[in-house]
């Protein structure tokens, strides 16, 4: 029997608002209060190098009206950092295609390779709007077709002439083509979604559901993705809450969700079910809006998703039983897990430190940081220090 293939573990940085102690201090458009941490580029910078320093291949950066450009932020902070990659966050028809698929060759070219694209089409319409896109969510998707269409091409290094129902170049052909092309992270719900993913997508991206949950989406994905003559590997977005051992991990959830009044969790959640994403949907059916019944799976919690819209589950535990639930994940085809914690910064350290290890030991990681030269000597190991 084969061994596993190689799991790979992707960061976020919480250019949403900023960082903190606290879930209410990173959520969606809400203030990190006088005692958190503001998203610039000295503190993003920090998140960044621990992620690279860990062991992390890339770091998600979100997109929307509630945080800072992801294109610009992460291009800065390509020149603060060494070997991360950015997954970043991108809606497609905001920007033309041509010009996308050029801010894309340039950002691969002059980074030397560390650009991802998560493709995002936006879930909700009064955002959308916000952006002067005035498409309803089916369109959306119909649009999203076209644009990643006429993107691949370009990227390949053809002459484009397209005409769609949304989108139309003509004799378009990018002067530098990307080397490498980047890689396509997709998620979604909806069947709109699980079409584009399955003809476009390199990587398609799924909220931390239940393992059962995880498999349906997996197996219809895959089979989509068979009727179109592809194959696409799988990825899980989850927060973590790592500890040395399991009850220091469940007290610091109690500790989270003791900082969530009752007032930002009914707000929050108000807000949320007005949602259109089928994915946001699934993430508020996991907990009800309750509190009481928020360990939906063993080691997996929904308390995030209290007063967090988007990934709402986090890993719970001690190190070696986040371990095991990361390998059940990638026993049914997960093989890129995409994280972050409360703060970033010391969550990167407590992952790092302490999960990554045993999934080393494991065979299930490989760790891509170059092999440092550690000297054997202590200096001054061999000195006599004189008595005071």
């Amino acid at each position: 029997m084969s061994s596993p293939h190689p799991l790979t573990f992707h960061w976020f940085l919480p250019t949403n608002g900023g960082d903190g102690r606290h879930v209410i201090a990173g959520g969606h458009g809400v203030s990190t209060g006088p005692n958190g941490r503001p998203a610039d580029i000295g503190y993003l910078t920090q998140v960044a190098r621990a992620a690279e320093e860990n062991g992390f291949e890339a770091a998600l950066t979100p997109a929307g009206a509630w945080c800072e450009d992801a294109w610009l932020s992460t291009a800065m902070l390509s020149q603060t950092s060494e070997r991360l990659k950015f997954l970043v966050a991108f809606r497609p028809g905001l920007v033309a295609p041509f010009l996308a698929a050029q801010m894309a060759s340039t950002y691969q070219n002059l980074t030397g390779g560390r650009l991802l694209l998560n493709v995002v089409t936006g879930g909700e319409s009064h955002e959308q709007r916000m952006f002067g896109d005035f498409l309803d969510k089916d369109a959306r998707y119909e649009r999203c077709d076209e644009f990643l269409e006429i993107v691949r091409r370009l990227w390949a290094g053809e002459t484009v002439t397209y005409a769609g129902e949304h989108l139309a170049v003509e004799a378009a052909k990018l002067a530098q083509v990307p080397s490498p092309a980047p890689e396509i992270y997709f998620g979604g719900s909806s069947p709109a979604a699980g079409r584009v993913a399955a003809r476009h997508a390199d990587v398609y991206l799924t909220w931390g559901e239940p393992p059962a949950a995880v498999a349906e989406k997996i197996a219809w994905i895959r089979g989509l993705a068979e009727r179109e003559g592809r194959k696409i590997r799988f990825g899980i977005r989850l927060h973590t809450i790592t500890r040395d051992t399991s009850a220091e991990a469940w007290a610091e959830a109690d500790r989270l969700l003791a900082q969530m009044p009752q007032s930002a969790i009914a707000d929050v959640q108000a807000g949320l079910a007005r949602s259109e994403s089928e994915g946001q949907r699934r993430m508020l059916d996991l907990h009800g809006g309750r509190a009481d019944r928020l360990e939906i799976h063993p080691n997996l919690w929904a308390g995030i998703g209290l007063v967090r819209g988007g990934a709402g589950t986090a890993m719970v535990g001690s190190h070696e039983e986040v371990a095991d639930l990361v390998c059940e994940y990638a026993d049914l085809g997960i093989e890129e897990f995409v994280l972050s914690a409360y703060p970033h910064l010391e969550g990167a350290y407590w992952f790092g430190e302490g999960v990554l290890p045993i999934l080393a030991e494991r065979g299930r990681w490989v760790d891509p940081r170059p092999q440092r030269q550690v000297s054997g000597s202590v200096p001054f190991a061999g000195a006599k220090v004189a008595a005071s």
